[in-house]
């Protein structure tokens, strides 16, 4: 999985955005804001992470339980998927 081109994520005084650029504007009007959590996702996400490689590169991060860490993630996909930000 792959975040579709035309998307950035920044931080703000603390707080994480995703904005649209580019031709991404015309299929994308708004902001997403994350946590820092789903910062950390979004930016494997960027690489191209699959949702395995996600759940573990939390486990090794975090101090999570793997069956959270497997939930948080696959609600993170199906939330990102339904905007129509993944390829």
């Amino acid at each position: 999985m792959k975040i579709k081109q035309g998307f950035i994520l920044r931080e703000v005084a603390g707080n994480y955005i995703v904005v649209a650029v580019g031709s991404a504007v015309k299929e994308f009007n708004g902001v997403i804001n994350l946590n820092e959590t789903g910062a950390f996702l979004w930016k494997r996400l960027q690489d191209g992470a699959e949702e395995e490689d996600l759940v573990q590169a939390l486990l090794n991060e975090y101090d999570v339980e793997e069956e959270l860490a497997r939930k948080d993630v696959r609600s993170f996909i199906d939330k990102i998927q339904g905007a129509k930000l993944l390829n």
